[in-house]
């Protein structure tokens, strides 16, 4: 069971229910600090690497890595001039990824007009799982989805000294 999938606390099918006196919104998001490292590989180069992720939960999805504009490398993102909008977290700009000659359109995103509420996603991207090359978290790879703590513990080879 995941934070926001399956029969977790904020899915559509929560086995459980809040205590409290106002009705939840139909929908409740959720984001919170990864606390690893984490980076994104794309036509053989690291293209983002930061110690600064944000995850996003959203009912029905597995969570979803927002990295700060700063730690992505010079260069790699280009507007594509498409937008849409998220029904609660406002205009969203997409991105063509373009390194080293490869490239591929809507393969990463920006909430560009975030509610108050939504600030920790101010000045992050998030890239389409499918169309990187991979992800890792520390020193290892990750299959299918940004892992979801709520889920499993899973506990990653590093290289950095951790305390």
């Amino acid at each position: 069971m995941g934070l926001s999938w399956q029969q977790g606390p904020l899915s559509s099918t929560a086995l459980g229910r809040f205590l409290t006196p106002e009705p939840l919104p139909e929908r409740l998001l959720f984001a919170e600090r990864l606390r690893r490292r984490m980076r994104v590989r794309f036509g053989g180069e690291w293209i983002a690497d930061s110690e600064d992720v944000v995850l996003l939960h959203e009912p029905g999805r597995y969570p979803v890595a927002y990295f700060p504009l700063s730690s992505l490398r010079s260069g790699v993102l280009e507007a594509s001039g498409r937008t849409t909008r998220h029904r609660e977290l406002g205009e969203t700009s997409w991105f063509t990824v373009d390194v080293g000659g490869r490239r591929t359109e809507r393969a990463a995103w920006q909430f560009t007009g975030l509610p108050s509420y939504a600030d920790e996603l101010e000045g992050r991207v998030a890239f389409a799982w499918r169309a990187m090359d991979a992800f890792y978290e520390e020193d290892e790879r990750i299959l299918g989805h940004a892992a979801d703590a709520y889920h499993r513990i899973d506990i990653r080879d590093t290289s950095r000294t951790l305390e």
